[in-house]
């Protein structure tokens, strides 16, 4: 077949790939933010987020030495960046998870998705058209059904998951711009390792401070368990991240991140007794629609071109 159309299929079969895996990752990722709330009454913040970043760090350094040959220095301060982003993000989440409820901190982090896509078109200069933030928009109405923020979230307590949201989409933003030229496992690792440095100092000077969300615990076996669950999830999560990262545009994925809900509400049914009412199953179907919409679209739209 001629080499244009050769490509143009490839393409199309890296977008839905990409597409398949942000899916699946974002249907994993809200387990990290459960075990986090169920550890929060009794392990410090700073803790979890250090636990998170030690783990991966661990899990993955075997692999990523293997790879040293590799590395490319010159994306070590891009990696730095990536990692101190990732670390304030969690942390910030994590406060936010202990400090307001567990909708109303997801319903103010989910303005992340249109900060990825505005960013994606501004920074990256990745075509955004009114049907992908319509789709965005759409995807927003839905958690907001879901969630149904009240008043009290409007405080300054709001300040914790809008922080994290603009962390987290630069962090994105960062991840798709080295994706395609570095390997996942070597991304993922130094993350982790530049993360554990961060909360590393982070412990210290809680310490020195006295600052109680700092101030390192020894945990007890069963969340040690829970620690090293948040950071085998979160390892495994944030790699096919990159894999998806690696074969589509940022703003092609951002709606997906709207998944999230579907996975948080059934964790905190099963680990909270939270049932879903009807109005959460409306807002559930809104968001499963505007990824289907998504998936469809860009799926019709890349076999066309090919």
């Amino acid at each position: 077949m001629p080499e244009p159309v050769a490509e143009a299929r490839v393409a199309t079969r890296n977008v839905e790939r990409a597409m398949v895996i942000m899916i699946a990752a974002m249907l994993l990722l809200p387990g990290i933010d459960a075990l986090a709330k169920l550890l929060a009454a009794t392990v410090p913040v700073g803790v979890i987020t250090w636990s998170r970043f030690a783990f991966q760090s661990i899990l993955l350094g075997p692999a990523a030495l293997s790879r040293r040959r590799d590395w490319q220095v010159s994306l070590w301060p891009v990696h730095a960046a990536r990692g101190c982003l990732l670390a304030v993000t969690t942390l910030l989440f994590f406060a936010a998870v202990r400090t307001l409820p567990l909708a109303d901190a997801i319903s103010i982090f989910f303005v992340e998705p249109l900060l990825l896509t505005l960013l994606s078109a501004i920074l990256l200069g990745e075509t955004v058209g009114w049907r992908r933030l319509s789709a965005i928009a759409v995807g927003f109405i839905g958690a907001l059904i879901v969630v149904r923020p009240s008043y009290a979230i409007f405080g300054i307590a709001a300040l914790l998951p809008l922080a994290a949201a603009l962390c987290f989409a630069l962090y994105l933003i960062l991840t798709r711009h080295i994706a395609p030229r570095e390997d996942p496992i070597t991304m993922q690792f130094w993350a982790g390792l530049f993360g554990f440095v961060v909360m590393s100092a982070s412990l210290v000077g809680g310490v020195i401070l006295d600052i109680p969300m700092f101030k390192p615990i020894w945990p007890n076996l069963a969340e040690w368990l829970m620690l090293a669950g948040i950071g085998i999830v979160a390892t495994v999560g944030h790699m096919m991240v990159v894999h998806a990262f690696r074969r589509a545009e940022a703003a092609i994925l951002a709606p997906f991140q709207y998944l999230e809900i579907i996975s948080a509400t059934t964790l905190g049914f099963i680990l909270f007794g939270d049932f879903p009412d009807l109005t959460t199953w409306c807002g559930v179907a809104i968001i499963i629609g505007s990824g289907v919409y998504v998936f469809h679209r860009e799926r019709t739209l890349a076999r066309a071109a090919s």
